[in-house]
C-alpha cells in the first residue's frame, strides 16, 4: 500500500514542516499540498531532518487533481454524528472507523490511499468529506476533543505503520478509475429508471461509502460493471445483446473464480 498525505488548503506552515516530520518518522514519503500557505524557513525548521520529505511535496490548485491517481480515498474528521449539523450527517451517517479499525481494513491491500487531513480552523468540508470513500475518526475526549494538526497526523501515521507486509496475502484493490466508471454508469442507469432527481446525489454518496468500505478489489469492480452493463442493456439503454452476453460471460466466470 502506497500512502498518498493530502493536507487541504493548510493555514500555518509549522504544522506543514510538522506533519513532514511526523511521516519520515513512521516512514511515508508522498506528501501532496491542496492550496496551502507559504512554505518558507519555519517550515523547513519544523521539518527538521524530514526536509527532503517537504521539498518533494506537490501543489495542486484544486483537490480532485491532488486525488487523480489514488485507489481509495479516505478522509479524517473530528465531527460527531450527534453532534453533526442535518447537512453533514448526509456525509457523516456511516461508520467513522478509528485509525487502528483503518489500519486493519487497510492490511494486505495493494494500490495508493489518499489520506485527507482538513484545515486547521474547520476540517474538511462537506464537499470535500463526499469525495471520501472512508471516513477515520481519532476517539479524543470529550472535554477537548479538537487536536493539532500535526499530532493527529501522527496518531494516524503510527497506526498505519503497524500494517504488516505479507506479499503471500495482498489483494489489488479496485483502481480509482474503475470505482469512478462505476459511479458514472450508476449516475446514467438512476437516470433511465426515472429515480427521483433529489435523491441521486445522496444515493451515489451512499454508493461510494458501501464500496469504500466493502473494499473492492479490480475483479468485483469489473463483474459490477458487467452487471450494471446487462441491466441497462435489458431496459434497452445501453449496446447490443452480444456485447451483453459477453460481459455477463466475463462477470460468471469473474464469481466463479
Amino acid at each position: 500500500m502506497n500512502l498518498r498525505v493530502v493536507l487541504v488548503e493548510p493555514l500555518y506552515e509549522g504544522n506543514v514542516g510538522s506533519v513532514a516530520r511526523a511521516m519520515k518518522n513512521f516512514g511515508f514519503r508522498e506528501l501532496v499540498l491542496v492550496n496551502p500557505c507559504k512554505i518558507e524557513d519555519y517550515a523547513s525548521a519544523m521539518a527538521s531532518h524530514a526536509r527532503d520529505v517537504l521539498q518533494m511535496a506537490r501543489s495542486f490548485a484544486s483537490l480532485p487533481e491532488a486525488l487523480a491517481g489514488a485507489d481509495l480515498v479516505v478522509g479524517t474528521t473530528g465531527k460527531r454524528l450527534d453532534e453533526a449539523q442535518h447537512h453533514l450527517r448526509l456525509h457523516l451517517r456511516v461508520p467513522c472507523f478509528t485509525p487502528a479499525e483503518l489500519a486493519k481494513k487497510l492490511a494486505g491491500k495493494e494500490g495508493t490511499v489518499a489520506l485527507l487531513l482538513g484545515r486547521e480552523d474547520c476540517g474538511l468540508n462537506s464537499e470535500e468529506l463526499a469525495l471520501c470513500d472512508m471516513l477515520v475518526s481519532i476517539p479524543t475526549s470529550s472535554s477537548y476533543p479538537v487536536m493539532n494538526l500535526s499530532h493527529c497526523a501522527a496518531v494516524l501515521f503510527y497506526e498505519l505503520s503497524q500494517i504488516e507486509d505479507a506479499d503471500d496475502r495482498k489483494v489489488e484493490m479496485a483502481s480509482g478509475e474503475s470505482l469512478a466508471l462505476l459511479q458514472e454508469k450508476t449516475r446514467s442507469l438512476l437516470a433511465e429508471v426515472s429515480y427521483p432527481l433529489h435523491k441521486v446525489e445522496f444515493t451515489l454518496l451512499m454508493l461510494r461509502r458501501i464500496l469504500g468500505r466493502a473494499e473492492l478489489t479490480q475483479r468485483e469492480a469489473r463483474t459490477l460493471l458487467g452487471l450494471i452493463k446487462r441491466i441497462r442493456w435489458k431496459i434497452g439503454k445501453d449496446g447490443d445483446e452480444n456485447q451483453a452476453s459477453l460481459d455477463e460471460n466475463e462477470m460468471q466466470e469473474e464469481c466463479s473464480s
